[in-house]
Formats: C-alpha cells, structure tokens, sequence
C-alpha cells in the first residue's frame, strides 16, 4: 500500500484529484482545456499539460488493473478495424466485442496486415476474461482468415472455431467503434502513438466499467466508479 501512495505524493495535487480528472477525461468527449475549465471552477488550477501527463501516467494503469475484475465474456467474438489519427496519419484500431456487447480486446497498429491481426487475436486469447471462442464474425480484411488459419494450426485457436465474413451479425462491434470515436473526436488526433495507445487504454478501460464488465460495478452507476477506482489504486476515494 505505501508504494501505491507513493506514487501519488511525487505529484503537487491529491490522489483524489488526479483520479477524478482522469477518470472523467476518460469517459465524456472533453478536451483537456475543458477539464483545466472544469476543475479551476471547483477551485483546482491545474494546467492542461499536467492533465496530459496524468491521463498518459493512469490511463495504461487503470486498463491492468482492471483487467483481473472483469467478467468473462462468452465464445462469439465479433472482431472489426477502425482509424485513429496519429501525426496527421491513419493508424488502425483492431476491436473485438463479444456477442453481447462485453469487450474482448483492442490493439492500435500501425500497419492492416496478417501480422498485426495474429498479434491482435493472441493478446485477445490470453486475456484473463476471454475464453477460445468458437466463433469469430469478422469483416473484410483478408488477413483475418489467414491469421486464423496460422492460430489452428499452431494450437493456439481451437480447430473447430467457425470464421464468418456475415457484415450485419458485426453491427454490435461497430456500434461501439462509436464510442471510442466520440471521445477522440474532441482532441483532434493524436500527436504520437504511444500517447495515442496510453489514451485509448484508458477510454477502454472506462468503456468496460461503465458497461458493467467488472464485477460489483454495475453499467453506467456513477456512485460505485469513483470507490472502485479509487480501491484499484489503493487510495481514498
């Protein structure tokens, strides 16, 4: 527990401050200037660079962290790519959600390529909340079925798994790129990769608390994220 307030006593404001000013960034469309707007009205001055710093320090910790209080998820995976703006370029958001909207996984790639999507589903699969699922619904992309294929034949994807290429039954996972896109959108792009995939950990992250992934925190109950949070980190809520 001391090295949990450690971390927090190395920064001028209190723990409670940083993990509601993070906490709130990830989950509504706001720009950092709105929550230095945000907070100054509550009495708090705190420069936007330092919220920057704070949400690239705790977003990638809240997404461990909560990783081992998910609940687990069931064997239809809906698997589907959309773009984020790094630099001025087009990266790709591989995502995947279950048949009932829980979310599976997600990796931002620089490159659409069977690669980056055999990386994709192997950091999918080794998730504590995933099971190897039996379906896959996927999209277009013609490394999804070469991916799989590598998966059987390695033993790493259960041979009987069925891949489907079926665009309504992937409405669900691209219902939810909505979410993410939304609360990029304020921000205007990203100016590196790394902060882009610190920050999307993090929307993530929140993404599955407010869904009620984790268990004893029921979706979208304000009063129990701040105490559960707050217990992830070890500190007052």
């Amino acid at each position: 527990m001391q090295g949990n307030k450690n971390r927090f006593k190395v920064r001028q404001f209190t723990a409670e401050i940083i993990l509601w000013a993070v906490r709130w960034y990830l989950q509504f469309p706001i720009r950092y200037r709105d929550l230095e707007h945000m907070l100054a009205d509550r009495g708090v001055h705190v420069d936007h660079t330092t919220l920057f710093r704070w949400i690239q320090a705790y977003a990638p910790k809240l997404d461990k962290r909560i990783r081992p209080h998910l609940r687990r998820t069931n064997g239809s995976w809906r698997v589907d790519e959309t773009y984020i703006r790094v630099k001025g370029q087009w990266v790709h958001l591989y995502r995947a959600v279950d048949a009932v909207g829980q979310t599976i996984d997600f990796l931002l790639s620089p490159k659409r390529d069977a690669a980056a999507t055999l990386r994709f589903f192997r950091r999918a699969l080794k998730q504590s909340h995933t099971v190897n699922p039996r379906t896959i619904t996927v999209g277009k992309n013609a490394a999804n079925p070469i991916a799989t294929k590598a998966m059987k034949r390695a033993g790493e994807l259960w041979r009987f798994a069925k891949l489907r290429q079926v665009k309504c039954l992937n409405n669900i996972v691209e219902q939810d790129h909505r979410r993410i896109k939304r609360l990029v959108r304020p921000g205007l792009g990203f100016k590196s990769f790394a902060s882009a995939s610190q920050t999307i950990a993090g929307f993530e992250a929140m993404a599955m608390i407010r869904k009620g992934q984790v268990v004893g925190v029921p979706a979208n109950h304000m009063g129990t994220q701040p105490d559960f949070i707050a217990a992830l980190f070890r500190t007052a809520a």
